[in-house]
């Protein structure tokens, strides 16, 4: 049998931060992944942007996340030799005169100082954009290759047995009050579930409000489109290099079609063509799910009967931005009980709806 400090479910953006931060604290890691082409992580244009949504509100904790998320993103390309974070400034284009007056008026304030560049100047005429209504320019922000990094990580972990690919079987894991077992043959002092919308179907923690949210984006090639910044005018056109975009995200709810769909490819290409008016022509579509939580904070922290078993989920959109810091947090809680999660995160602050739906933990093999 091969022992572990840990066992981890699922290698997209969260269990492979986790999974690194682990690491490199000297702990032997398995990471159990289904290897999904299309998963989340892989679709996503890997945006870290402090300032975002329809309310245009400054994100949670900002400064300090993407203080850790650089570090984390540099740390990995110098370890690979390899540039995965491009940091460039986002553009948010307004839509309107109205838009625009709210934005000017809420960018004046503290503490968006720190993010937003001279709010109320002019953008500088910038090839291809329509900024008829002006806008602000963020600081800080950028995004991360996210199918690239991914790959790299998963081709060194192959190699080095730290990966393997394959689907989980529940049935298989058996845990006890000093770690589980898996397949009879994996034994790990810590379970940590990392498997993004697919947790929905855990049956240790599927009590959490996780909820499924399909995005779909474009890859498409715009010749002449200003590639010295990301746009944000409805949807964010974020530059790959040699005139191809990545345009995205849509957001749908449950129900929704699995897969790419008209509709998405209609609404994106709208909104690009809302952004500039030069053409282009869609090269790709993709789709993946997102695992949303309803206060729009992850999920972290230990089962509450099982602790050997710990989740670290629900990054919804924002994975790229959150995970770096939260894997360092989760990690400390896991090395050191009185190392305590921060409340916004803690999965106790749904324990009421543990209680009111307990898991069934004999039939996943528990053994106490």
């Amino acid at each position: 049998m091969k022992e572990y400090d840990y066992l981890l479910l699922g290698h997209g953006i969260a269990g492979a931060t986790l999974a690194w931060e682990l690491r490199r604290r000297g702990r032997t890691v398995l990471v159990l992944d289904a290897a999904q082409p299309d998963s989340a992580s892989k679709v996503a244009a890997g945006l870290m942007n402090p300032v975002a949504g329809k309310r245009f509100a400054l994100a949670w904790r900002a400064d300090e996340l993407l203080t850790a998320a650089s570090a984390l993103y540099q740390e990995m390309e110098q370890h690979f030799k390899q540039q995965f974070f491009f940091e460039l400034p986002i553009w948010k284009l307004f839509s309107s005169v109205a838009e625009q007056n709210t934005m000017l008026a809420r960018s004046a304030d503290h503490p968006w100082q720190d993010f937003v560049e001279n709010a109320g100047a002019p953008l500088p005429p910038t090839a291809g954009v329509r900024d008829e209504f002006g806008g602000l320019r963020i600081r800080r922000g950028g995004y991360v290759q996210l199918r690239e990094l991914l790959a790299s990580l998963t081709a060194e972990q192959l190699e080095n047995g730290g990966l393997q690919h394959e689907t989980f079987n529940w049935q298989q894991l058996v845990t006890d009050p000093t770690g589980i077992t898996y397949a009879g043959s994996i034994r790990a002092r810590h379970f940590v579930c990392c498997e993004g919308a697919a947790a929905i179907e855990n049956p240790y923690f599927k009590w959490l409000p996780l909820t499924p949210n399909q995005g779909e984006v474009l890859d498409v090639e715009c010749q002449g489109l200003a590639e010295a910044q990301v746009l944000n005018k409805g949807a964010y056109v974020v530059p790959l290099g040699n005139g191809q975009f990545r345009v995205g995200a849509t957001y749908r709810w449950p129900p929704f079609a699995a897969g790419i769909t008209p509709e998405a490819r209609v609404e994106l290409s709208e909104r690009l063509a809302a952004t500039t008016p030069l053409p282009f022509e869609v090269r790709a579509q993709r789709a993946g799910v997102r695992p949303a939580v309803r206060d729009r904070k992850p999920l972290l922290g230990r089962h509450p009967e099982v602790p050997v078993l710990s989740i670290f989920n629900g990054f919804g959109s924002k994975g790229v931005m959150l995970a770096p810091r939260l894997a360092a947090l989760l990690a400390d809680h896991l090395e050191n009980t009185d190392t305590e999660l921060w409340p916004e995160v803690n999965i106790k602050r749904y324990q009421a709806l543990y209680q009111a739906a307990p898991t069934p933990l004999g039939a996943v093999g528990f053994s106490s």
